[in-house]
């Protein structure tokens, strides 16, 4: 059985999702569980807990089963020394799903929860309805000068540092002046801010740090999706950006629909990282007319096998352009 917070029994009333857990593989697993009917999940990004979605889950709760976990390192699940690459996380959303007894989902994922979506999809396609990627990893290299910097030696230390007394005095007072001259990372500092704020210990801290270098170096992401999203044909899949996000920039948002064959781009004109904060209804009606729009996914293995052997749309292209310049290299070698 799971229990709440205060000990006592989930009751299900609670309209923003009650924190319920579970133990998978040994690890205490968070997660808001709300509503009743076809299940939706929302996974957050990094650093961040399924305390993001409170206000969606509450809309979405009214005709939905929705889920939200605390990855694992994150929120009021465990942290411990473990693996925490996107695969894992998808594996662990599995389980999770598995010990819930839930079979099918739409996912919605952002950020680095987006890239776990993914990842998800690609790994369980036949456990997927439907795909909502909001600001999502694993488009292009491109990422925060912040994220690359905590992804370098001594970040641990750093973000110790932040914790101390005052500290946070000149901090919030750079975040204030990227606001004032209205910069896309100013418009999304105050919620960056708000993760870091949010590891209390050394092994949150580790555990953030831990997630982040699966994903980001010093030279910007280092895990992509695009080559194997062609396999998401016939899934339904919805983008989302705001226009000003100061994380991940938006050009990431027409990169990756391009390279969905099928997909529908929404882009949320003055938001920033987070544009189901900025805008809570807008996002909440676009999802629900997505599904209400989109037939759940129809999986099978035929499909996914001649996808597979036709190749990622380009390839062929590709591959002929790389033998062209092997044959010239070639000759100017015999000469």
């Amino acid at each position: 059985m799971a229990w709440t917070l205060s000990g006592r029994p989930p009751t299900g009333n609670d309209s923003e999702g009650t924190l319920q857990f579970r133990t998978v593989h040994g690890y205490r697993r968070a997660y808001r569980a709300a509503g009743e009917g076809p299940a939706i999940v929302l996974i957050h990004g990094i650093g961040d807990s399924s305390a993001t979605w409170a206000p969606l889950i509450a809309q979405l709760a009214r005709g939905h089963r929705v889920i939200a976990p605390d990855l694992l390192g994150h929120g009021a699940s465990e942290k411990p020394r473990a693996d925490y690459s996107v695969a894992a996380y998808a594996n662990g959303v599995r389980d999770l799903l598995g010990v819930l007894g839930i079979e099918r989902v739409t996912l919605v994922g952002h950020s680095f929860g987006g890239g776990v979506a993914m990842q998800f999809a690609y790994q369980y396609p036949e456990h997927v309805d439907r795909l909502i990627l909001v600001s999502t990893g694993g488009v292009g290299p491109q990422v925060t000068p912040v994220l690359r910097g905590v992804s370098l030696p001594g970040a641990a230390l750093l973000l110790s540092l932040l914790g101390l007394p005052g500290v946070d005095v000149p901090v919030r007072a750079v975040v204030a002046l990227l606001r004032q001259f209205d910069t896309s990372l100013g418009r999304d500092a105050p919620e960056l801010m708000g993760l870091v704020e949010a590891l209390p210990d050394v092994r949150a801290r580790a555990a953030f740090i831990r997630a982040l270098r699966s994903v980001v170096d010093w030279r910007g992401q280092v895990v992509t999706m695009l080559d194997r999203c062609y396999l998401a044909q016939g899934m339904p899949t919805l983008l989302v950006w705001g226009d000003r996000d100061g994380v991940l920039p938006v050009a990431h948002a027409f990169t990756a629909h391009e390279a969905m064959p099928g997909s529908r781009l929404e882009i949320f004109p003055g938001a920033g990282h987070f544009p189901f904060h900025t805008d809570p209804d807008r996002f909440h009606s676009l999802v629900e007319e997505f599904i209400t729009a989109t037939a759940p996914a129809r999986w099978s293995i035929d499909q996914w096998w001649r996808l597979l052997r036709a190749g990622r749309p380009g390839d062929d292209a590709h591959l002929a352009t790389l033998e062209r310049r092997y044959r010239e290299a070639s000759e100017r070698s015999a000469t």
